[in-house]
């Protein structure tokens, strides 16, 4: 049986309980007790969270944990020294030490995370960066693995880091079954960026956001601006004006970013070769789809591809 531990302190965000839900549903998709779930805390009893409710926890000292999770709390803020004295030791006695969205605050602050790779909330990136200068922060990633230290970004990127831990114990398709349960879309890669493309084109009419939302659902077909134009109901000149006017970018350019961020995550959820995801997203060859890469990541498909499988197989 995997025993695993949330970490909470006073003032703690209280969606970092979700994470609870992963496991419980692995249990009972696989029908035994695989994860023993435990809230603690440093001396254990009610502890409140940041929207003023208690939550019950075990003392944390009781126990040893296979993995351990840190939960976020609001604004970086950090537990008690002594929190951070048990948590300095804590890879000593378990098998990984994880965080949730600004608990990478609080394992940088036991100084685990120093020369390791890590991530955080985009929003609290420049502070962490100011306060743990040793710290490899790539801030644009949903979670990061270096060995057995995980961090995630924000809460909700705390249950596909829980979904992840599940994955490496379990397996690919009881990791698929308890997403399908908890009906999250689909299990996001590690590598997958914070920031969604659809989301930062923020379309403010009702045309532009339905010529975007078709460019998303068929990336496969040819994406000229008279095609858009026509879903659009306007004419090619109206609606690049239009268009420009509301996102700040071409229509070509924005085809582009969606293509990339569909390719990017076929890579991080697929086996697919380079050329069919080049097919399947709109570039019809891996050049096209290498200079693109190159343009929005500056490094070719490949390296994204190699980076995502090395954090599968960790």
């Amino acid at each position: 049986m995997h025993t695993v531990g949330l970490v909470v302190y006073p003032g703690f965000q209280a969606m970092s309980l979700s994470v609870a839900s992963v496991f419980e549903y692995a249990n009972v998709l696989r029908g035994e007790r695989i994860y023993q779930f435990r809230l603690v805390s440093e001396d254990g009893g009610p502890v409140m969270t940041s929207q003023s409710f208690s939550v019950n926890t075990d003392r944390l000292r009781d126990s040893t944990y296979d993995t351990l999770i840190v939960a976020g709390g609001n604004d970086g803020q950090l537990p008690s020294p002594g929190l951070l004295a048990y948590l300095r030791n804590a890879p000593n006695e378990s098998r990984r030490i994880a965080s949730i969205c600004t608990g990478s605050f609080v394992l940088a602050a036991a100084g685990l995370l120093d020369g390791k790779r890590a991530t955080t909330h985009w929003f609290h990136a420049q502070e962490f960066r100011h306060l743990y200068p040793d710290v490899l922060l790539d801030e644009d990633r949903i979670f990061v693995v270096d060995g057995q230290l995980w961090t995630s970004a924000g809460m909700t990127a705390g249950i596909d880091l829980a979904l992840a831990i599940a994955e490496k114990d379990l397996g690919l398709e009881t990791t698929r079954q308890i997403a399908r349960k908890l009906v999250v879309y689909q299990r996001r890669g590690g590598g997958q960026s914070q920031f969604s493309a659809l989301l930062e084109l923020d379309a403010k009419s009702d045309r532009v956001q339905m010529a975007l939302t078709y460019a998303r659902e068929n990336l496969s077909a040819p994406l000229s601006v008279e095609t858009l134009a026509d879903v659009a109901r306007l004419s090619p000149r109206q609606f690049s004006r239009v268009f420009r006017e509301e996102t700040g970018q071409s229509p070509a350019k924005a085809v582009e970013r969606l293509r990339v961020e569909a390719a990017r995550l076929m890579m991080e959820t697929t086996r697919h070769p380079i050329e069919i995801i080049a097919r399947e997203t709109g570039f019809g060859d891996r050049e096209r789809m290498r200079q693109a890469f190159l343009r929005a990541f500056g490094q070719p498909p490949q390296a994204i591809q190699r980076t995502s499988g090395s954090a599968a197989l960790v």
